[in-house]
């Protein structure tokens, strides 16, 4: 019945092409830049991170919904995604543990999905024209609407969104009683990195993202956290600046996704827009101090700029992704510093990368 009761709606990209699907629910339209993810599971983690914020997201995985949702679950207090584009829609869900379907998830959230879409060839198309900016509709017949709409929605290439993400107000997290403090900068970040620290007897303190120097100092904490998020670094100048003071103090400092990209700008890398950006769950990294293989979760487009980095005396590049050998990792040299373009918080089934967690309590061991 559900399936009869869809409307048509259609995935327009900024260059005209158009994509036909129908809709789960919701009506409207739903504009932001489209972006694939190849994980088989983890659809209520990548929903609800902040990193995704102002995304049309793509799963390339043919069923979506099928175990449900589950509250303790999300990354964030809500859906962060601009709209879902899928292959197959469950509405009916398998797992004795969910609290509710993706349908119902999606109701309460508002959030607009449509289903029944050629991934396939949506994912190869994006894959070989990159990122761009797109429209999902239930307006099919308001075309020429559509575009002009389109067209005036930014690039995310200039574009800050981590104040559309942040914290508005410091809050805690852990046990007060805990051996270490850390301040961490909320640019976007992901309980499950609150959840890896803590567990770490470390106590935290989360700190907007425009946030100075001195708040943070002001909680003093034993090392400092620079969070992942959404949108372009380069805008970040505030971050920027509050990573350059820790770095000069020689203070134990960990970044991870754009922390890492705040902590190169800081240190005079540039970074640059990718052509499709690295989204997924098995994406290969090699780290070059240990020589060893790490499968890691990323979410990214935006990465920082390798012959740079190269050429920088005070930076070491540590990780490296081996399907196009960008930077995946650097430390400071002499300097208590380290960050990674990719999400140890989020294992996809082999824990290759927690021992991130371990180097970062390490540090502010033997700070």
């Amino acid at each position: 019945m559900k399936y009869k009761q869809r409307k048509k709606a259609l995935i327009l990209l900024a260059d005209g092409t158009i994509f036909h699907g129908k809709s789960i629910g919701k009506e409207g339209s739903a504009f932001g830049e489209v972006c694939f993810n190849t994980g088989t599971t983890g659809y209520q983690e990548i929903f609800t991170d902040p990193s995704y914020y102002g995304q049309l997201m793509v799963t390339t995985n043919a069923h979506i919904g099928n175990y449900g949702t589950k509250e303790d679950e999300d990354e964030s207090n809500s859906v962060k995604i601009a709209g879902l584009i899928c292959k197959n829609f469950s509405f009916e869900y398998s797992r004795p543990a969910a609290d509710s379907s993706l349908e119902a998830y999606f109701e309460k959230h508002n959030t607009l999905a449509i289903a029944d879409v050629d991934t396939r060839a949506l994912v190869s198309y994006i894959r070989d024209n990159g990122a761009m900016n797109a429209v999902i509709s239930t307006e099919v017949d308001n075309i020429e609407g559509l575009k002009k709409q389109l067209a005036e929605v930014p690039s995310m290439k200039g574009l800050e969104l981590a104040s559309k993400v942040s914290t508005k107000e410091p809050y805690y997290f852990g046990d007060e009683n805990a051996t270490y403090k850390i301040a961490a900068l909320d640019i976007g970040i992901k309980k499950n990195i609150l959840r890896n620290l803590a567990k770490r007897d470390a106590y935290i303190k989360v700190f907007p993202y425009n946030s100075k120097f001195q708040d943070l100092e002001a909680f003093n904490p034993d090392g400092y956290f620079l969070s992942n998020g959404p949108g372009d670094p380069e805008p970040l100048l505030e971050a920027q600046a509050v990573a350059k003071e820790i770095i000069a103090k020689n203070k134990p400092l960990f970044g991870i996704c754009l922390g890492h990209q705040v902590i190169a700008l800081a240190n005079g890398i540039s970074t640059y827009k990718m052509h499709n950006g690295h989204r997924g769950i098995n994406h290969p990294v090699k780290n070059l101090l240990t020589g060893k293989g790490e499968i890691t979760s990323q979410n990214h487009g935006f990465a920082i700029n390798r012959e740079e980095t190269e050429a920088n005396a005070n930076v070491e590049i540590t990780h490296v992704h081996l399907n196009d050998n960008t930077v995946a990792g650097i430390k400071i040299k002499d300097k208590n510093c380290f960050s990674v373009q990719y999400h140890p918080e989020a294992s996809p089934g082999p824990n290759d990368s927690v021992y991130l967690f371990d180097q970062f309590i390490e540090n502010i061991k033997n700070n």
